[in-house]
């Protein structure tokens, strides 16, 4: 019966318009009164506490990089050396938005972010070329997810705050199945790419290639440093946020000099709405993590897949599924809130690692950001390419296809995770 009434009274406002903030906190007055223990100071103390939290200041910072990295030329450079080294392959814009995609992941963490840059970057000059509109954006829009995969994500850090993982293995056991995602579609690409008439951009001389190369070693430069930060224990991933966006204003104002003082304002104010909306989530999500807990509702959904609790791949196949279903309705960071104190004691009591969990609940999430009718990153492109959902769908389909057998895959092949997370953490 909690089941019941948590789900009815956080679908059934979203279902009416309601913002899902405030129908998050509506589930938990909705438990509190159920269990008798309604008390409007518990919500406000939750709602505090929920923001309180030293892990989730690196979401704000990460958010400020990549709002300075998209303005101040960091993703332009980016692009630009992309092109320079494949774009002239066939297909080649397709492998430059991948290659980028996966570049852009490791100094946002924002897939929003990245679908916006690559958009505005890629998707004109794809167009030109002969591209159809439909596919390229729907390549677009499948490689910018990539972005809460690699690290930083700001995904991982909302799951490992929740859900008390360290944030820092997250980061490293996300890197090889985030490449293992850019490879998919790769391939993907070269498959439905091969029967496209399209100009292919001329050959770039390696003149033009070192040059690309050394404008863009700037903004190359960060990855590697929060990685091997990271890596030999030189900052948290809180303060890697703080690392990350004091070096991109440094490389926007000082070394590249395409942001202005004038126009830091602007960007600040950008980073700031766009984390008081993620904050305002977080903090009142806690109420209903905290009645989660109160009534048990893990214990009543484990009693329902207890069948499934001594198999390990067959329970995290249901889950998988699950979640897919749950990320076709609401977008990455209410599912990360409201699953992951659901899920945790489940996994836990089934013996799975919550390190391998978490990669496959973000890969899983960052799906959901291109399947509709949700699909913030789908919206974005929407709003970049001006097609049609229905059209942008038709082009991303065989991508999400692709995107799903990598998850299914790290299903049944753990090692895929364990293994190189193990590599990166000594």
């Amino acid at each position: 019966m909690t089941v019941t009434i948590f789900l009815g009274a956080l679908l059934g406002p979203m279902a009416l318009g309601v913002p899902i903030a405030f129908a998050l906190i509506i589930s938990g007055v909705a438990l509190m009164l159920y269990l008798g223990l309604f008390d409007a100071q518990i919500v406000a103390q939750n709602v505090l506490n929920g923001a309180d939290s030293f892990p989730l200041m690196a979401v704000p910072f990460f958010l400020l990089a990549g709002e300075v990295m998209n303005t101040g030329g960091l993703s332009r450079r980016i692009v630009a050396l992309a092109m320079a080294m494949v774009g002239h392959i066939r297909g080649g814009l397709g492998f430059v938005a991948i290659f980028a995609a996966c570049i852009l992941s490791s100094l946002s963490g924002s897939a929003v972010a990245d679908a916006a840059a690559l958009g505005a970057l890629l998707l004109p000059m794809m167009l030109k070329s002969g591209h159809d509109a439909a596919r390229a954006g729907g390549l677009l829009a499948s490689a910018s997810v990539i972005g809460p995969i690699i690290p930083p994500s700001i995904g991982f850090i909302l799951y490992g705050v929740v859900g008390g993982v360290s944030i820092t293995k997250l980061f490293l056991a996300g890197i090889f199945p985030g490449l293992m995602i850019a490879a998919a579609l790769c391939v993907t690409w070269l498959i439905v790419a091969c029967k496209e008439q399209f100009e292919l951009p001329p050959r770039q001389s390696g003149a033009v290639r070192f040059k690309a190369l050394v404008d863009s070693i700037w903004a190359l430069m960060l990855p590697v440093i929060i990685i091997v930060g990271l890596k030999f224990g030189v900052f948290t991933p809180t303060e890697a946020g703080v690392v990350a966006a004091v070096y991109s204003l440094f490389v926007a104002m000082v070394v590249y000099r395409e942001l202005p003082p004038a126009q830091l304002f602007h960007v600040f104010v950008s980073a700031a709405k766009i984390t008081s909306v993620v904050m305002f989530l977080v903090a009142c999500a806690a109420v209903s993590a905290w009645l989660i807990t109160v009534a048990d509702v893990p214990g009543a959904l484990a009693s329902l897949i207890e069948p499934l609790m001594d198999n390990q791949t067959l329970l995290l196949i249901a889950i998988m599924v699950l979640i897919v279903l749950v990320g076709t309705a609401m977008d990455m960071t209410p599912t990360i809130l409201v699953m992951t104190p659901v899920l945790m004691p489940i996994i836990k009591q089934a013996g799975i690692d919550p390190v391998y969990f978490g990669v496959l609940f973000i890969i899983n999430n960052s799906i959901g950001l291109i399947t509709p009718p949700v699909g913030t990153v789908l919206n974005v492109i929407c709003g970049v390419s001006k097609l049609s959902m229905e059209s942008l769908m038709k082009g991303v389909l065989p991508f999400l296809v692709a995107e799903l057998i990598v998850l299914f895959l790290l299903v049944l092949f753990p090692a895929l995770v364990t293994v190189p997370v193990t590599w990166f953490g000594h």
